[in-house]
């Protein structure tokens, strides 16, 4: 099994009050992914970090090799998901990827 961990922050200029509705949008399109992506089998969307955390959200997938990693970046169904509801509003992407 593999790990892929990405972590964001928004954009500055996205006001507050949005920010609840965008991160229920991401989740529930990211969450969509299953199913559609070979590979993926799982995605866990962290909406409310500790306020010890460096970053606002986080996306934990579960994928079942590493070669899964990059189709499922270029998988259309991916690319569209991340250039409609997450991209336009974060910044500071990190990411960690891991196999078990």
């Amino acid at each position: 099994m593999v790990h892929h961990i990405v972590m964001w922050k928004f954009k500055p200029e996205i006001e507050e009050e949005r920010k609840p509705q965008l991160k229920k949008d991401m989740e529930k399109n990211l969450s969509s992914l299953v199913g559609q992506v070979p590979g993926l089998l799982s995605v866990k969307f962290v909406a409310e970090p500790l306020p010890s955390a460096t970053h606002d959200m986080a996306l934990v997938t579960t994928m079942e090799k590493p070669e899964d990693i990059p189709a499922y970046s270029k998988h259309p169904a991916h690319q569209n998901v991340a250039n409609t509801y997450v991209r336009p509003f974060v910044t500071e992407r990190a990411c960690l990827d891991y196999e078990d």
